[in-house]
């Protein structure tokens, strides 16, 4: 009878460490083959920023997978901080999400568009850093956010700015 009692709690302490990563921190990814920070890098390129408010800018955002074969699924999560409020920036409207499986050294990117606010409005976000998240996990990086204030859309706090669904570059 004491056979089943050490059974189960075997087995709960085997599946409480295959939710850890390495650090033994919860990796709070459902996806146990999505890309993960620490295995891509990450960089923001050239933007097409807005130089005045009401103006669309763009600023493309290339993943390259540096380890082991993994999966981009959904959208990356994008959220513009101004030091003391966060506010998530939606997926584009009717942009529809594809898998991508990225073997060592490819890429993939997606871009973030903005409206830019004016300076000293207080409806405007006055963003300092944007922060992304890769789909399934919840590790983040953290980047400047030069291109001025963004809009916010008509009526609410949310920014005026969306994201695009991932890509895959080169072949």
């Amino acid at each position: 009878m004491r056979a089943i009692p050490l059974t189960v709690t075997a087995l709960a302490a085997a599946l409480l460490l295959t939710a850890c990563n390495d650090s033994g921190s919860k990796s709070g990814g459902k996806n146990s083959s999505a890309c993960e920070i620490g295995g891509v890098s990450v960089q923001i390129g050239s933007a097409s920023v807005a130089p005045k408010a009401g103006d669309t800018g763009e600023i493309p955002v290339s993943i390259t997978n540096q380890s082991k074969p993994c999966t981009l699924d959904q959208f990356a999560g994008v959220i513009l901080n101004t030091g003391g409020t966060e506010a998530k920036v939606p997926a584009l409207k009717g942009a529809k999400a594809q898998q991508l499986k990225l073997a060592k050294g490819d890429s993939a990117s997606f871009t973030i568009s903005y409206v830019r606010g004016k300076d000293g409005d207080k409806t405007a976000l006055a963003a300092r850093s944007v922060k992304i998240t890769l789909p399934g996990t919840s590790a983040s990086r953290s980047f400047p956010w030069s291109y001025g204030p963004v809009a916010a859309q008509a009526g609410t706090s949310t920014p005026n700015a969306s994201v695009t669904a991932f890509q895959q570059v080169g072949d």
